[in-house]
């Protein structure tokens, strides 16, 4: 399946980790209220998609469109190994992304463990992301110049 590219969405990486943190700020409020697990899971796989695109887009250049975490984790896996780790946890909160949000003929039980669990897989997940965009731009920068001596 040929992925397209969304002309609309932004290029730049920061504002897809903006959201993503956003959405992350969001799960700690949502995690408390009994009423909110499915949108506090739902926000988990937000969080997750924004920060693997931004991610991508900071390895490639190019913005890549979907929403099945699995495969975004893939693609992060081409750049790096260490995202492998991850491939369960990408499988776990795609479950987030449909069932949270439509109710079903079969209902979709979710309770205070189970949302906790993404959650907390949510924040390891979106930290090991941060760090990596970190290090790929720490890497990227250019050394900058030494400032001439006085005098010289």
């Amino acid at each position: 399946m040929r992925r397209r590219h969304n002309t609309g969405d932004s290029r730049r990486y920061y504002d897809w980790m903006d959201r993503a943190e956003e959405d992350m700020e969001t799960v700690e409020l949502l995690r408390r209220e009994d009423r909110c697990y499915f949108s506090c899971a739902f926000h988990c796989q937000q969080a997750i998609e924004k920060a693997l695109k931004a991610y991508i887009l900071v390895k490639t250049g190019n913005l890549v469109d979907g929403h099945n975490l699995s495969w975004l984790c893939k693609q992060a896996v081409k750049h790096d190994e260490e995202f492998t780790q991850w491939l369960d946890e990408s499988a776990a909160l795609n479950h987030c992304y449909i069932e949270t949000r439509y109710p079903t003929d079969v209902p979709y039980e979710m309770g205070r463990g189970q949302v906790r669990r993404f959650a907390d897989m949510a924040r390891e997940m979106f930290t090991f992301i941060c760090e990596q965009v970190e290090e790929e731009l720490d890497a990227s920068e250019p050394p900058s110049a030494e400032p001439e001596a006085a005098g010289e």
